[in-house]
């Protein structure tokens, strides 16, 4: 069969290269893809916005399936097109989607449900919003309603940092339309986790879980961007808390979203910070994390095209598990300087293939290009050098080894990566 999969990061790269090992797959396509993942895919010159240009694509080559990765294109109804053409798509639909089009839908829905979260309200005027940081007891974050890649959240430490959050999202228009609204919600404590998982509208199957690093400097300082780095399993998910999670958060979540006629088929991401064994949710993302998806693919030893397939296929997949490998995964992110603000382009990489002459890495890429035989950076994060190791101590290890080997002008990237979980090793 033929897979054509939707997006240019190194998410995408990681997707392309899990799907090209399954013995059903004879031939993977990525659009646009980029320019490092060339061994996994053939890419195709259209954009990810582009929906009715994709559409004739897999049409016309007899795509089998379709799995889309970043959330702009399902937010806008890239998934209903393509079903409204007869083709199979691994996605939720534009109504579902809206869980991450619009933090406010999400937190109505979470309130709706009992599915536990912060305390928060929504404004659509920034002096009411001024009013309300002025008003409770406790420090908050800001969110801009709609889709800012991953940078419209800004977390503050006092009144001044609040009103200078408003302002830049409605004010300032920092991040366009995404800010018309903004959700002001109690800043918690804890640690974060990722909990992914794949439902067909009814069941949820898991994926094991993980831990983005989302701040771009050592000691979760700085700005938050995409993603610095990521880390599976993490110590934090427990036992307790993965069962909370399916019966407390998924389980809801998916009987809700089908009540109100939006049935959810796809991958569901729950970002939730954990404290005291007890998790709340920041935010639902309705495809996989990157960079939490390099480890997770590097660990996940099932074929998971079938279920993918059996999800688009309108199927269920109740009775489908998941093999994962024991060792650990690590993600290390090498970024160009001044991510996530501006940053120059055009700067050679070299070392790739020493780093994955290290057993157990692979070097997912993202913001690349080629000029002749020569890659190039262009975009601000440019690698996931992704590692296993027989337990996170090690992949760390691995992961940096890997890091080491590679260079280019200017490059950045967190020396901390799974941090956390090594303090909580004996």
């Amino acid at each position: 069969m033929k897979v054509l999969v939707i997006g240019s990061g190194g998410r995408e790269h990681a997707l392309c290269w899990k799907i090209s090992q399954s013995t059903l797959v004879d031939e993977v396509f990525c659009a646009p893809g980029n320019d490092g993942m060339l061994e996994d895919a053939t890419c195709i010159d259209i954009k990810p916005g582009d929906v009715e240009y994709l559409a004739r694509f897999a049409k016309s080559n007899n795509i089998d399936l379709t799995v889309v990765g970043p959330e702009a294109p399902l937010v806008s109804g890239l998934v209903d097109v393509f079903r409204e053409n007869g083709l199979k798509i691994f996605g939720p639909d534009r109504k579902a989607a809206i869980l991450e089009g619009s933090k406010a839908f999400a937190k109505t829905v979470m309130q709706r449900y009992n599915i536990p979260t912060a305390r928060f309200a929504i404004f659509d005027d920034p002096e009411q919003a001024r009013t309300y940081v002025s008003n409770v007891p406790y420090k908050v974050v800001v969110k801009a309603d709609g889709l800012a890649a991953g940078k419209g959240a800004i977390v503050t430490d006092g009144e001044s940092e609040a009103y200078n959050a408003i302002d830049r999202i409605m004010v300032q228009r920092e991040f366009g339309d995404a800010g018309d609204k903004v959700v002001i919600e109690e800043r918690l404590g804890g640690q974060e986790a990722s909990f992914i998982a794949i439902s067909d509208g009814e069941n949820i199957l898991p994926m094991a879980s993980s831990q983005d690093h989302k701040p771009v400097y050592d000691g979760d300082k700085g700005p938050n961007t995409g993603g610095m780095g990521a880390y599976s399993p993490t110590p934090v998910v427990d036992e307790r808390v993965y069962a909370m999670v399916m019966e407390d958060v998924l389980y809801p979540l998916v009987r809700g979203m089908k009540e109100i006629g939006a049935p959810y088929r796809g991958v569901i991401y729950a970002g939730l910070m954990v404290d005291t064994r007890l998790p709340k949710v920041l935010e639902f993302n309705v495809r996989m994390g990157d960079p939490e998806t390099q480890p997770l693919l590097m660990r996940l030893k099932s074929d998971i095209v079938p279920i993918m397939l059996d999800v688009a296929s309108g199927g269920s997949i109740k009775n489908m598990v998941l093999d994962w490998d024991t060792r650990a995964g690590v993600c290390v992110v090498m970024a160009s300087g001044g991510y996530p603000g501006s940053y120059e382009k055009g700067k050679e990489i070299t070392g790739i293939e020493e780093a994955e002459k290290i057993d157990g890495v692979k070097v997912f890429c993202s913001g690349v290009e080629r000029r002749g035989n020569t890659l190039l950076t262009s975009g601000g994060r440019v690698l996931g050098v992704t590692a296993l190791g027989e337990d996170i101590r090690r992949a760390v290890e691995k992961a940096y080894d890997a890091v080491g080997k590679i260079s280019f002008d200017a490059v950045h990237f967190r020396k901390d990566i799974g941090e956390k979980a090594l303090k909580r090793m004996p």
